[in-house]
This record gives structure tokens, sequence and C-alpha cells, in this order.
């Protein structure tokens, strides 16, 4: 039987240094843009900052463990993280810790952890067993094949969909689409999902909270509602204006410190970082997420075994939309649907997930073997 854990000489020759240098780097960043949004001056301290340090420091032991796995025992194992991963959401309905109009965390002890970015891996790495299967089509899925990747894909969105949480949906429904698309979809295929989408809209829309449309009308149009759904975004683009090229500098950004704009500790950093660093300290920080999704498409277009290859792209995707999302939603250019800036927004679930995706991304860079 192959242990979970394999340990070899070539472990430290090998290891991805560049790539767990952009991740330490991001996260310091966080900390720091962190202090500054969490800020209580009558005491020059931020718990936010202290209690995100914590969660860092379990993600790095996270992220250890994970670049140290067996990616045949990850393989072995797929199907039964994503059915945890399943029962955890279901669970929410019945244990779920009520805050925010949502049930989105699970309580245990004196901990709470969300569910849905747990399940984020545990689907990447569903999704990366059934494209690397040997009867996986060879010439792309059509509308039969695929019914098991579609399935598997919508049990968590809908899940998660019920909690309610549609930004968190839509990420997944995101990256589990992109390693369809990498898989491979026939063209006829591709254009009845196209026609099949555009018929659902109407549907989905009418399926929309009253303030999950709100978001989608503010967005169109925000100066229609300053005070009420429009001034998220309204902050937010001022923050990210005011800051210009170097930044108000540390502790200085105005709409940070006189808590005008919302939830700046979470959803809203980036606009926390533009105000005080202004473009040059965003366009650092871009440039490391760039860097780890082409980084990670690197090390998956070397590797010899599709399974681990997908897991890394499904990981490179993960991070990918997110950022997108993130700061598309802070600069004006898309909706507010609530999802973090990797590494940087405040969230021990969040951080600790990507930490661990990108152990599994270090941990397939490591083994020489695999690639070519």
């Amino acid at each position: 039987m192959t242990s979970a854990i394999r340990v070899d000489r070539r472990v430290l020759s090998n290891f991805d240094w560049l790539l767990t240098g952009a991740m330490l780097l991001l996260c310091a960043v966080g900390l720091v843009v962190l202090f500054s949004a969490g800020h209580v001056r009558e005491t020059n301290y931020s718990p936010t900052m202290e209690r995100q340090f914590v969660s860092m420091s379990i993600g790095l032991g996270v992220f250890v463990i994970c670049f140290l796995l067996n990616p045949t025992f990850l393989r072995r194992w797929s199907f039964a993280l994503y059915l945890l991963g399943c029962v955890l959401l279901a669970a929410l309905f019945f244990k779920g810790v009520y805050a925010g109009g949502a049930r989105r965390w699970l309580a245990l002890g004196g901990f709470r952890f969300q569910p849905s970015e747990f399940m984020k891996l545990a689907l990447i790495l569903a999704m990366a067993r059934i494209f690397s299967a040997e009867n996986a089509p060879k010439d792309g899925y059509n509308m039969k094949t695929l019914i098991t990747p579609v399935l598997v894909m919508g049990v968590p969105v809908a899940l998660i969909l019920f909690e309610p949480d549609l930004g968190t949906a839509l990420c997944h429904l995101l990256i589990a689409g992109s390693m369809l698309l990498l898989a491979g979809v026939r063209g006829s295929t591709f254009l009845k999902l196209a026609i099949a989408g555009i018929a659902l809209a109407y549907p989905a829309w009418s399926t929309l909270k009253d303030y999950q449309k709100q978001r989608v009308v503010s967005f169109l149009s925000p100066e229609q509602d300053p005070l009420g759904s429009g001034y998220h975004a309204i902050q937010s683009k001022i923050a990210v204006g005011s800051g210009k090229v170097f930044g108000k500098g540390f502790l200085e950004g105005t709409q940070t410190q006189l808590s005008f704009l919302p939830e700046q500790t979470t959803d809203f950093i980036f606009s926390v970082l533009a105000e005080e660093w202004g473009f040059m300290g965003s366009f650092l920080v871009i440039s490391l997420f760039a860097f780890l999704v082409l980084h990670s498409f690197a090390i998956a277009g070397r590797c010899r075994e599709r399974f681990s290859a997908f897991v890394v792209v499904g990981v490179a995707m993960m991070i990918f939309w997110h950022m997108v999302v993130n700061i598309g939603m802070v600069t004006g250019v898309l909706p507010v649907v609530g999802l973090t800036l990797p590494l940087l927004s405040y969230g021990g679930s969040s951080v600790i997930t990507f930490m661990a995706g990108l152990g599994l991304v270090a941990g397939v860079s490591m083994r020489r073997f695999l690639f070519t």
C-alpha cells in the first residue's frame, strides 16, 4: 500500500522556493495591510492582523503537509474528500452558525470554519480524478459524457447557493468550468451549453434574493443609491483612485482610517492596499498573483501525470478567479459578490485553503520524476 507521505533526499534540492517565496511575500503584505485595515488608534493595535497571523501559521503547517502528500494517495481519496465536503455543506442546514443573513460557518469547539472553502480543494481533486481517468474522452466531452462532471460540479454549487452565498458558488463554478475547458469540450457541445445558459438566464435571475439583484443593479448604476446598495462600490472606487501612484502612506488612508470603507479587512482589502500603497503597491501584488498562476501553469505543462496536472491547474484557476473577481469588484468593473483576495483578505478558512492548495502545487513541482 502506498504511503500517504513520501520524503527522500531530493525534497530540499527540488523544493520550489520561488513559489513558496511568492506565497510568503503575499502573506507578509497581507499582514501589513490588515494591520492598517484593522488598526485601533487608541491602542496602536490590530487584533485582526494578530488573528490572521495565527491562521497563516496554521496554514504554513498545512502547506508543508500538502506538499509532502503522495499524488497516488490524493487520487485514491479524492472522491472521499469530495463526499466529506458535501456532507459538511449539508450540515450547515442543521448546525450552521447564522450570521449576516446566511449559514456559512460550522463551529467546532471554539473555532468556526467555512466548509465552502474546504470544498474548493475537494472539488478540484474530484474533477482532476474524473478528467484523468482512463475512460475520459480523448476527443472532447459531449453532452452524454458531460453528465458526470456536471453533476459533481453542480451538487456543491447548489448547496452553497442555499446558504446563500452567490459569490462562493460562482467561484466553484468558474474553477470547475475552467478545468472542464482544459479537459476539452466539443465545439457543438460548447455551443449547446452556451444556448442553454442564455435560456436559463432569466429563470436564474428570478431565483436570486432581492439584495443579490440589487447588487447587480448597483453595479450598473451605483449612483442611484449612493447611501444604500451603491455605497460599497462608490467608497471603494474613491479609496482606489485616491491612492494615485505611490499611495497616501501606511496608516494614512482616510477612507480606511475613518471607516468610510466597508468590509475593509475582508472583501475590500485591495481598496486599503490601493489607497495606502498606490498604483505601485497594487502592481506589485497583482504581479505576485500573476507569477503564482503562470508558474503553476508551467508546472502543469511539464507534468507527465494527468491527475497532478489537473490539480495544479485547478489551484491556479482558484487563485486567478478569486483575484480577478475581487479586484474587479473593488474597482467597479464587476458586481459586488463577496469574494476574498487570496492570502490578503482576513479569514482563517480562506487563507488556510489557499496555502493548502499551493502546498499541493509545490508537491507536484517537487517531484521531478513526474516531469519531462
